[in-house]
């Protein structure tokens, strides 16, 4: 694998911000002429640095109201049940995060919902009837003070 340079971290950084930003202008911004830029840029979606290029939305424009933290235990940490919560949660559109930790309990679900009635439902119906699941946690965001999806490279 390459070697990430000041000028890859500079192109990172632009693509994080700007995802349509074509390689004009980005060559234009890092001081390279467009062909060494798209060679670059190439070769860190090549590597698996740059794994995809997305829209960022605002949820509450689409009706996704309620943001919830939930905190999962499982009833036993078997290499099976592990296996099956995590294809089960896989599929599950609510949850569009999780994180599996070290602590008191075992997963931290990030789940997206239009309301607690529809957080009700998912809980009830899809996350608490899984096998694998002992207990859950679940923490309801007041408000977003920071949500940032952009890594400061050095």
């Amino acid at each position: 694998m390459n070697k990430i340079d000041t000028i890859d971290n500079q192109i990172l950084m632009l693509l994080q911000q700007n995802s349509k930003m074509n390689i004009k202008e980005i060559a234009l911004k890092i001081g390279l002429t467009t062909t060494p830029t798209y060679d670059r840029i190439k070769r860190l979606e090549k590597s698996g640095t740059i794994t995809h290029y997305k829209a960022e939305i605002n949820r509450e424009k689409v009706g996704l109201n309620l943001v919830v933290f939930c905190q999962v235990t499982l009833q036993v940490h078997s290499k099976k049940l592990i296996t099956q919560f995590e294809n089960a949660i896989e599929i599950m559109p609510e949850i569009v995060g999780c994180f599996h930790i070290a602590g008191n309990f075992d997963y931290l679900l990030k789940v997206v919902t239009p309301n607690i009635k529809s957080y009700q439902f998912f809980l009830k119906n899809k996350l608490s009837v899984l096998e694998s699941v002992s207990n859950v946690q679940s923490n309801f965001v007041m408000s977003m003070v920071k949500e940032n999806t952009i890594y400061k490279l050095a």
